[in-house]
């Protein structure tokens, strides 16, 4: 499990430099498809075998078989459009989530040998989508929630994460606890992995088995992408989980 960094790639621009393979967020589509062929070559893998979505802060997941290598890159394309949450229990198949401050995590099933990537935005938060991820591992492997190992990678912290009111109370109408994970400033600022470490132990994780990276992308913009710091038309950190085989 990983998540990259700025460094080591081809990208250009103060917004992209210098290693990005996300090709939604506006960087040169060589830059990219070169990029992606670097990690690849990193990882030991056909490209076909590098697996990223679309995001939309949803909460919709897919499972990606071995037969989704063999298919079309615009049929692979259609089948990872509007995807939130990717999940496979196939060897040498690396899937990963794409991410500059919302919060990626990376859940390893290692009875069933199944590994799954989400994207956690406020929205899908609020959406309780780290949650649905692990029901959907259970129905799609047998996954137990207390078996799960769960990492949470970069993301914008507490102090770095300001947002209006209509925000916060989203989070209180949907009965979120609220107690350590928002602070009243100027305005409210809330702390998205922490929510989110509380919606895998509320579905069954052992906490000893969720860890933090602590890393916060705003912070650190020098080494991750944020959106917040660059504007959203810049790269983004791929997170990512693979079985190796």
């Amino acid at each position: 499990a990983f998540s990259t960094t700025r460094q080591g790639g081809v990208s250009t621009g103060d917004a992209y430099a210098s290693f990005n393979i996300n090709p939604y967020c506006g960087d040169a589509a060589e830059s990219v498809e070169a990029n992606r062929a670097l990690l690849c070559q990193t990882l030991g893998i056909d490209d076909s075998h590098l697996v990223m979505p679309h995001q939309t802060h949803g909460i919709d997941s897919r499972i990606i078989s071995a037969e989704f290598c063999a298919l079309p890159a615009s049929v692979r394309a259609m089948i990872l459009e509007g995807v939130d949450a990717v999940m496979t229990h196939e060897k040498g198949l690396c899937i990963g989530v794409s991410t500059a401050d919302c919060v990626p995590v990376l859940l390893f099933d290692p009875v069933h040998q199944a590994v799954c990537a989400v994207h956690a935005g406020w929205r899908g938060t609020v959406a309780r989508v780290t949650h649905k991820a692990v029901v959907d591992m259970k129905t799609a492997f047998g996954s137990l929630p207390a078996d799960l190992k769960a990492v949470i990678g970069p993301a914008i912290s507490m102090s770095a994460f300001e947002v209006g009111d209509e925000v916060y109370e989203q989070f209180a109408a949907a009965d979120f606890n609220l107690d350590r994970a928002a602070e009243r400033r100027e305005k409210w600022h809330l702390d998205l992995a922490l929510l989110n470490r509380e919606l895998l132990v509320q579905s069954g994780l052992d906490e000893a088995n969720i860890k933090l990276s602590g890393i916060c992308t705003y912070n650190r913009c020098d080494q991750f992408f944020s959106a917040r710091r660059l504007g959203t038309e810049s790269g983004r950190i791929y997170n990512a989980i693979m079985i190796e085989g």
